[in-house]
Order: structure tokens, then sequence, then C-alpha cells
């Protein structure tokens, strides 16, 4: 028995990084995964975003870990794309019990105020998107996870014009994911549906290692590589570990999907290393 048995989860973002990981851990627990993707780039965002292959290497692992996979290509920003979605993977699950609003990009560096606007856009708006259009279809025990960052909750990391427009897009649309989370939570509650955040640090995916990234981290060198910014990552976490695996977070996602957590709502689970206690203002001294 898998503690995913016999749930359907509909995931944004699923092509690679942590919406992979989130749908190989569904299935390798019983579940069935809707898994979409823009599987496009923006152009704002100075890094390559997804691809339609991604996408189907994921249902490809998810279907070798014994679990089902209905993808659709679709942008968080497009109600109507993202609905469709539900509606395909209902037809052919039967059903809907979670939700993993993952899709995100990061634009660091991009002063042009369109990347504020798209950041915005993919990393809070399209997760109310995703939320709305999955309401409907969630009944008592179903469960909603938005995925934040640590690095927005911490004053002075992102929402700084030294990290450019889309920086502070970014840092904008994960704060105002936490907040959402624990007003929904709230209003959610009496009909039995949970919404909780993740908040991960540095995550080994295709975003931490591009070049706007190594950029931010080591902003005294033109092109560094990634043997360049590795000892700077560490900065983030208290462990001293440069970065979690996708597959770190994808087990707190498990976690709060599955019955275990059945108490559990409005929670900020923060898989970060420490980086948040390490780096937040320490609280006054009376």
């Amino acid at each position: 028995m898998g503690r995913m048995d016999g749930k359907v989860v509909f995931i944004t973002g699923a092509a690679r990084g942590q919406g992979r990981a989130h749908a190989v851990r569904i299935a390798e627990e019983g579940g069935s995964v809707i898994a979409t993707d823009l599987c496009a780039d923006i152009a704002s965002n100075g890094y390559p975003l997804a691809t339609p292959e991604d996408l189907e290497s994921t249902a490809r692992l998810v279907e070798k870990r014994g679990g089902r996979a209905l993808t659709r290509i679709a942008d968080v920003r497009d109600r109507d794309a993202l609905a469709a979605a539900i509606e395909d993977g209902i037809a052919e699950f039967g059903r809907l019990d979670g939700v993993v609003a993952q899709a995100g990009i990061c634009p660091l560096g991009s002063r042009q105020p369109q990347a504020f606007v798209d950041a915005v856009a993919v990393d809070f708006v399209g997760v109310f998107n995703t939320i709305d259009v999955a309401l409907p279809h969630l009944g008592r025990g179903a469960s909603i996870v938005a995925t934040g960052s640590t690095a927005a909750l911490i004053p002075g990391s992102l929402d700084s014009s030294a990290k450019g427009a889309g920086g502070m897009g970014y840092a904008w649309g994960k704060r105002a994911v936490a907040t959402i989370v624990h007003d929904l939570a709230a209003v959610l509650g009496p009909g039995g549906v949970r919404v909780n955040a993740v908040h991960p640090t540095n995550v080994n995916t295709d975003m931490l290692h591009s070049r706007p990234m190594y950029r931010a981290f080591r902003p005294d060198l033109d092109d560094p590589t990634r043997e360049d910014v590795l000892p700077a990552l560490p900065a983030m976490t208290a462990t001293g570990d440069p970065y979690v695996e996708p597959e770190d977070v994808a087990d707190a996602v498990l976690f709060l999907l599955s019955d275990e957590s059945k108490f559990v709502t409005g929670m900020q689970l923060r898989v970060d290393a420490g980086g948040y206690v390490k780096l937040r203002p320490q609280p006054p001294a009376f």
C-alpha cells in the first residue's frame, strides 16, 4: 500500500526539476498525475525553460514507477488551458485529490519592467489560477501545495533593485504565495480542503544552474562557471550545503499531499537546510 494509492494530483511545471520530482514521487506511492508545463521560453527570463520532450520524459518516468500520467502543454497564465487539462485528467482518471502549484520562473538580473510583470504573472498569478480552476473538483480530504521560496522570505535577499526588476517580481510573487496560503487555509478549512506551502532554498535544478543565477551569486565575474559559484552557494544554508535535491522537496510535498498530514494546513514548510533561521532578521532584544 502506497501513501498515494488511488489518488490523482494535478501538477504544474512538471516537465523537469522539482515538478518532475513531485510527479515521480507520487507515482512511487501509487498515485496518478495530471502533468502540465508551458514547454516554451519566456522572453524576459534569461535561461531556457522546459521543452515538450522534457514533459514526455516525466510521463515515462512516472509510468516506469508504476504510475499513470496524463500530460498537457498549458501556460499557468491561461486559466482556460489549465481548466481544460484538469477536465481531461478527470475524464481519464475519474477524480482529483491534490494540486501542486509548482510552475515558476526567476528572471534575475533583468531590469526591464516586463521581467517584474512576467515573474508575478507566473509565480503568483499562476498559482492563483491553478487553485482557482482546481477548486470546483476538490472535496473533503483534498490537499493543495504551492511552491514559495526561502530566499523570497528573507528581506534584502531578492527584494532589491540590485537583483533587477525580475528578482523583485520573483520575491513579490513568492511572498504573495505565502500570504494566500495562510488566508486560503482558513477559508477552505471548513470544507476539509488543506492548503500549505513549501519554501525551498537553492535546489539542484536548471533554474539554479543558469547564467543569471550564477551571476547573482558571483557578481564580481562576467561569466561565472559552476565551479566559480559552488563555494558561494552555501551562503544560503545553515548546514554548509550548496543546495538541496528536487527529491528532498518532493518528500515534503508528498507528506503534505498524503493523509499523514491530514491535520496540517496553513503551513509554511521550509526545505532550506536552515537558511531562513540563519539569514532572517533577528527579533529585537527586550
